[in-house]
């Protein structure tokens, strides 16, 4: 697991981080934090469709603190639980960018 921040990854490319902000949504289309937000749920529903992983460990896995963090943000980006995502069709795999 790492710890992906807008801070982190300005200072790999090293550009300060409104810079490396603003150069990245206009190349990304979005804000840093918020691909890296949809990444992470992307990378999780990935683990939740190819793995019997428990949710906290998936949580873990893609930087949330508990799995309670991370299935409110699953929720919220995908309409669903990450439970009731693990049982429905596979047809309904987020892409990950």
């Amino acid at each position: 697991q790492r710890k992906w921040t807008v801070a982190r990854l300005s200072e790999m490319v090293g550009l300060p981080r409104t810079v490396f902000a603003r150069r990245f949504t206009e190349e990304v289309g979005r804000p840093p934090m918020s691909y890296l937000i949809s990444w992470r749920l992307s990378l999780g529903a990935q683990l939740l469709r190819e793995t019997d992983v428990t949710l906290a460990t998936i949580a873990r896995e893609v930087g949330y603190s508990t799995e309670f963090a991370f299935s409110g943000a699953f929720t919220r980006e995908y309409g669903v639980s990450p439970g009731r995502f693990r049982r429905s069709p596979a047809t309904l795999v987020p892409p990950v960018d």
